[in-house]
């Protein structure tokens, strides 16, 4: 397989083909992310692609999942992805589910119809990165869309029959908005109701601006305690007619994962348990990215 520079994908995806069909992400401005400073966003060419798919054909037969790479594979134009979706379905036909990472901009360069397309072909998931569902939040980390975009954006890919992994960031608000963050976020969620929500726990990277930021004393991360009054808080305002809410990341100090709206009271007395000391947070040594 062709990888170039760092290859990233979901904890979902440990298991599935990883075809990289583009190299970085398309936005890149995020102030918190690091995954792909340096590395220009290309769109690989496509006999790059096909020979990828044909040495999956010969080698991969064990894994019935594929992620597509890098940053944002559903920007392609949709003639080149129809390709490689269909070169994949005819290629690697026991294959489940393909998936890709999208954002607002990709979303908004398709129209239904050809979203619709995308999962006929067999794109059935995408993950979005929400953050916040403060505005003020997602102006301050350059989100490159506002709540009422994501909104909208996330509903449109969901008509088509796509489900939708939506990934929030505890601490991204620093102290001084981390309440209001929280139910903002959770107001979004409830709006959009995807069919998972995964929140991690910020950690900083160096070398980006959110970093320096900190280092400068001009933005202070929530501790243990407060991000976890941040999940509680979001988990509260979060409305799902049927999902699952994950906070199990290796970057989070209290792991849960609960379906809504049938385990969400229990789950809550669980935050709240583990705030009153109850419940053993995980040390900072065992946190990681």
């Amino acid at each position: 397989m062709d990888y170039q520079g760092n290859i990233f994908r979901p904890p979902s995806e440990a298991y599935s083909i990883l075809l990289q069909v583009t190299t970085g992400c398309s936005h890149n401005k995020c102030t918190f992310c690091g995954m792909y400073k340096g590395s220009r966003f290309t769109i690989k060419d496509d006999a790059t692609i096909m020979a990828d798919i044909d040495f999956a054909a010969r080698h991969c037969r064990r894994q019935n999942r594929l992620f597509l790479c890098d940053g944002d594979a559903l920007i392609i134009p949709q003639k080149r992805l129809v390709a490689i979706l269909s070169a994949i379905k005819e290629k690697l036909p026991w294959i489940e589910r393909v998936s890709s990472y999208a954002n607002t901009k990709s979303i908004k360069m398709k129209s239904a119809e050809q979203l619709e397309e995308l999962r006929q072909l067999g794109l059935t998931l995408a993950y979005m990165g929400l953050e916040s569902g403060d505005d003020v939040t997602l102006k301050t980390i350059n989100k490159g869309a506002d709540s009422a975009q994501m909104i909208e954006m996330g509903r449109k890919i969901k008509a088509a029959g796509i489900k939708l992994s939506i990934t929030v960031l505890l601490g991204i608000a620093a102290k001084e908005r981390s309440q209001i963050h929280a139910t903002e976020t959770g107001r979004v969620l409830s709006a959009i109701d995807p069919e998972f929500v995964g929140a991690l726990s910020l950690m900083l990277t160096p070398n980006t601006p959110a970093y320096h930021e900190h280092v400068e004393g001009k933005r202070y991360l929530p501790g243990p305690q407060e991000m976890l009054e941040e999940l509680g808080t979001m988990l509260a305002a979060t409305h799902l007619s049927q999902g699952l809410f994950h906070a199990n990341h290796a970057s989070n100090y209290l792991p849960i994962k609960a379906r809504l709206p049938e385990e969400k009271e229990q789950t809550l007395a669980m935050i709240n348990a583990a705030l009153g000391g109850k419940v053993n947070l995980k040390p900072e040594y065992m946190r990681a990215l």
